[in-house]
């Protein structure tokens, strides 16, 4: 039997061996431990001493860790609501002073309809771009119409303050509550793609921050690599604060279209026909249904039934079926009807007869369209839940392929939210952008939108969502289909340089020439912030 004496010795190795390991285990985590909490105090102290035309807020933080997507959560340490473009320029200038000094990222937030976190930036700096408010819509009426205007603007308003000077901006997202910066910054796609390509194409001019803190004007013709760069760049570059938008003649009224095919082949065929005729729709688009009931009652709110007696006996319930949804802009008080057009172009299609349904709108009407469902599903509680959509562009030599495997297979209903498909043509957009298509001429937009019930299990639920997205990006990779993913979000950037292929070698330039410290746009997750503690 031990003595007191020793037993005690032996509780005091213990302690002491206990000591020492804890001691081992805190001088491994020390030098992270206190870099993370040395730059966020430093970055946060000197962020205070800027001076600025806005402010800087520390506090009430959590919208800026929100997006549409929902998923991502991510708190900065501060928000930056910019009165000018020099409170963007100044702060970013401090920001790549400082260097690597701290790990302060920065992002711009536009309206927050991001799907990943892409406009997040953890512990580092959100800029609020709706906030900019130095620049009122400056418009030039002539051959070549154009407006200049914020980057923070949203879409919507831009329609309606050109509408008042009977013009109106080319191409459109389907949705217009969005702002001009973030779109040029992704391509901003639609139907009117087709024509007037995306609206990456349809900006004459840009100013842009770098991530170095410089302002730059840029165009085709004056800083042409940055300006190729920042379109489509996803943020990567600079930070969008003007642009300068293309305009055109505005129509006032629009004749809108839905058709429906059983087969996909003749779907995809009368799609294509029609994106490459001279004289065509202004606006081509198409959706996928599967399993959906009183599909064409649902359509009369708004659509009438060409023929009502025909449509009535017409059944959806258990089939795939594909909507061609086109549209024709007008003039009442002009002498051309496009009616006879209508007929002619219809009369070339091979839709089911018994599903023609037409309406005519306004072109503002028919423009915000989404923004109606929207306000719909706000009322009812369903717009604020997880969206955890899948955009992929897929080459036309294998979108059939595409089509056999995933509708219907993959995916049994399409109960959880709309499915876009529409062709547009390469030849339309510009080139030397930062935005990457599929290797063909044409290729097809498919656009899975869903929206999740938080906390459900069932069918409806994130995890069963985001299984099926996995099974149709499995397949993609298995068949090496040539697809690429819009408004793409990968993990690691072994799957950025894939993404990009032949196109990362410019990106990576771009980058180190305009963003070197890596410290703009972290949420897109290409390029990490060098850090002094990772250099210790």
């Amino acid at each position: 039997m031990k003595s007191p004496t020793q037993f005690f010795f032996i509780q005091k190795l213990i302690l002491l061996k206990l000591l020492i390991f804890i001691l081992f285990i805190c001088s491994n985590n020390k030098s992270n431990i206190c870099c993370n909490h040395h730059f966020t105090n430093t970055s946060s102290l000197s962020l205070k001493q800027l001076k600025l035309e806005g402010y800087l807020s520390f506090e009430k933080l959590n919208h800026a860790a929100k997006d549409f997507g929902n998923r991502c959560h991510f708190l900065p340490l501060a928000i930056l609501y910019p009165k000018s473009v020099l409170d963007i320029s100044s702060t970013l200038k401090h920001v790549f002073e400082i260097g690597t000094r701290t790990e302060l990222t920065v992002a711009a937030r536009g309206n927050g309809h991001s799907l990943e976190g892409q406009a997040q930036a953890y512990q580092g700096l959100v800029i609020n771009m709706k906030s900019l408010q130095e620049l009122e819509m400056k418009f030039k009426i002539e051959e070549l119409s154009y407006v200049d205007v914020s980057a923070g603007e949203l879409w919507i308003n831009v329609l309606h303050e050109s509408l008042k000077l009977g013009l109106a901006p080319k191409s459109w997202t389907d949705y217009l509550h969005l702002t001009v910066g973030g779109t040029l910054s992704n391509a901003g796609i639609s139907g009117q793609a087709f024509k007037h390509g995306p609206q990456i194409n349809n900006v004459y001019q840009l100013e842009v921050v770098t991530g170095k803190g410089e302002v730059i004007t840029c165009s085709e013709e004056q800083n042409a690599d940055l300006f190729h760069g920042v379109l489509g760049g996803l943020g990567q570059f600079g930070i969008i604060t003007k642009a300068r938008i293309a305009l055109e003649t505005a129509p006032k009224q629009v004749k809108w279209i839905r058709v429906l095919y059983s087969d996909f082949a003749t779907f995809s065929n009368d799609q294509e026909n029609l994106i490459s005729s001279q004289n065509t729709f202004d606006y081509i688009e198409g959706f996928v249904i599967i399993n959906s009931t009183g599909l064409l009652n649902n359509w009369r709110s708004t659509f009438n039934p060409k023929d009502p007696l025909l449509a009535s006996s017409f059944s959806s319930e258990g089939r795939v079926l594909f909507c061609l949804e086109v549209a024709k802009y007008f003039n009442p008080e002009d002498t051309y009807s496009p009616d006879q057009d209508i007929d002619i172009l219809l009369s070339k299609l091979h839709y089911i007869r018994s599903t023609l349904f037409l309406s005519e709108v306004s072109y503002v009407e028919f423009l915000d369209r989404v923004h109606v469902s929207e306000m719909k599903l706000q009322e009812k509680g369903l717009w604020d839940v997880p969206h955890p959509w899948l955009n992929l562009l897929i080459p036309k030599s294998r979108i059939l392929e595409f089509a056999q495997e995933v509708f219907g297979k993959i995916l049994t209903d399409t109960s959880n939210g709309p499915i876009l498909i529409y062709p547009v043509n390469k030849s339309k957009w510009r080139k030397g952008t930062s935005m990457v298509t599929p290797d063909e001429d044409v290729f097809y937009l498919i656009a899975f939108l869903s929206s999740a019930m938080p906390f459900s299990t069932g069918k409806d639920g994130i995890e069963h969502i985001m299984n099926q997205n996995k099974r149709v990006l499995s397949f993609c990779e298995k068949t090496r289909i040539g697809m690429k993913q819009y408004l793409p979000n990968h993990k690691t950037q072994e799957e950025w340089k894939h993404h990009f292929g032949s196109q990362w070698e410019a990106f990576t330039r771009r980058k180190s020439t305009y963003d070197p410290l890596a410290i703009l746009a972290p949420g897109q997750r290409i390029f990490k912030r060098t850090a002094a503690c990772e250099q210790q």
